[in-house]
């Protein structure tokens, strides 16, 4: 295993020392990313040291400290988990044989497609959220936003290296083009649709980090245990930072449920906007918004590609390793199509697992985040309010698969144009919500203090107080 080197001019435990040409790339690729997070990164924020948790090595046990970095100066790197010797593919027609350090020609096309689409949703995050740091309601808040953010520029870097290492020619013009479509441009968008829409306030952000990490978890883990190796290696180092995304966007959101709990006990009513709250209905109107672009992710339930990918020993199923046979994949599922011929109208049908890999795991990611919620319910349940957060149904308001450009209420029947629209403003976030959080949400940023419509955090960073520090210095 590879020492890190942290005097490097590229920190990384990959050798690059022993690699000038692939050094050579990445520091070019440091000076063009720098331009780009000074454009793109988090606004208002340049010079300030930030309270940031840093890697320093490669064992989960003990693989970052946590100190103040001035952010103009904070050093991204190159990161791979520990390699394991002896590794042999796990599932797939290749089950059993040696791993690939290198890639197979046949493979080449399918994995730079892959890698440029992951590193293409790095920047986006960093992009959708960079007007947020104008308006944290803490410095603790601001503080995980932009851990958040350095973090996914760094799972940028991680694919760039993978893509300079590992691919020809192209490398370069790869690299341009991750820094230079732009979040929700009109001529040069973010490949995926999701990554092209603004997160304008702190409710789209806890969403955000709660479904959209959860989902990046989810294809990190399915590549995780790749026949591929050095993209099995970066996969897993990157599930160490993207559980605290994950928790950003958890309690985050269980911070303003608790706090919206206590403003309708204060003034005994269900309308807490008055009193600079933000009401359990808008909380659920903004998850009927961003879960149908997140259940976008996963791709189409049936899907040729995926069985292929399996197949090769390149992309899995989730936790691979728990599941019982990694070859055949024999059983089948339930899926919904399309009735040709009949629009609007829907069929179960059984098809094999291996044809149906992207909804096995959605439904495995809809498992979780509804166990998760149920914790938040579970608040509500206590505190006698009768209101219960739901996710909306996959057929709502999707833009790609089986249900696009079809009408379905959140909870799944089927709809005409005219009743969706009669009832958009009980169903998705009007503009008048959207108006308020963002003028609700002002910016907090002295030391102890936190806005007026979410909870205080439990616990700080690093056992840090939760309010009582300068996470981020003025």
């Amino acid at each position: 295993m590879a020492t890190v080197d942290l005097a490097c001019s590229v920190p990384n435990n990959v050798g690059l020392r022993e690699k000038p040409g692939l050094r050579k790339s990445l520091e070019w690729f440091d000076v063009e990313f720098r331009k780009w997070w000074f454009d793109c990164g988090p606004a208002g924020i340049r010079d300030n040291e930030i309270y940031l948790r840093t890697p320093v090595g490669v064992d989960p046990g003990g693989w970052a400290q946590y100190a103040f970095v001035p952010l103009s100066q904070y050093r991204w790197g190159v990161f791979q988990a520990p390699a394991k010797p002896g590794r042999v593919a796990l599932f797939g027609a290749i089950a059993g044989q040696p791993v690939w350090q290198t890639l197979p020609q046949e493979h080449r096309d399918y994995i730079r497609k892959l890698l440029v689409t992951q590193g293409d949703t790095e920047p986006g995050s960093v992009e959708q959220s960079r007007q947020l740091a104008l308006t944290a309601p803490s410095l603790y808040d601001l503080r995980n936003l932009l851990q958040f953010s350095v973090e996914e520029g760094r799972h940028l870097w991680a694919v760039v290296h993978l893509l300079f290492e590992h691919f020809g020619a192209d490398r370069h013009e790869d690299a341009q083009g991750l820094l230079a479509r732009r979040s929700g441009s009109v001529g040069n968008p973010r490949i995926l649709d999701a990554f092209n829409n603004p997160l304008q306030d702190w409710l789209s952000y806890f969403m955000w980090c709660f479904l959209a990490d959860r989902d990046g978890k989810y294809q990190l883990l399915s590549v995780s245990d790749s026949a591929f190796e050095p993209l099995a290696r970066s996969t897993r180092f990157m599930l160490y930072e993207e559980a605290h995304h994950m928790f950003i966007g958890h309690d985050g959101l269980r911070r303003v449920i608790q706090r919206t709990i206590d403003l309708m006990r204060e003034h005994e009513t269900d309308d807490v906007a008055p009193h600079g709250g933000i009401n359990l209905s808008t909380v659920q109107r903004y998850f009927n918004f961003w879960a149908p672009r997140i259940y976008d992710l996963f791709g189409s339930d049936e899907s040729v590609r995926a069985a292929d990918a399996f197949c090769a020993g390149i992309k899995g199923r989730v936790n691979e390793s728990n599941c019982d046979e990694h070859v055949r994949l024999e059983g089948t599922v339930s899926i919904e199509r399309r009735v040709p011929g009949r629009s609007g109208e829907f069929e179960v049908v059984e098809v094999p697992v291996k044809d149906a890999l992207n909804g096995v795991m959605r439904q495995a990611y809809l498992h979780e985040v509804t166990q998760l919620m149920s914790r938040w319910n579970k608040l509500l349940s206590q505190a006698g309010i009768g209101f219960e957060l739901r996710l909306p149904s996959q057929r709502f308001n999707r833009r790609f698969g089986a249900y696009a450009d079809q009408r379905f209420s959140p909870a799944g029947d089927p709809v005409d144009e005219a009743v969706f629209e009669a009832r958009r403003g009980e169903w998705l976030p009007t503009g008048a919500e959207r108006a308020y959080l963002r003028a609700v949400q002002q910016p907090v940023r002295a030391r102890g203090l936190l806005a007026g419509w979410l909870a205080p955090p439990t616990r700080g960073i690093n056992d840090m107080p939760a309010l009582d520090f300068d996470y981020v210095r003025f």
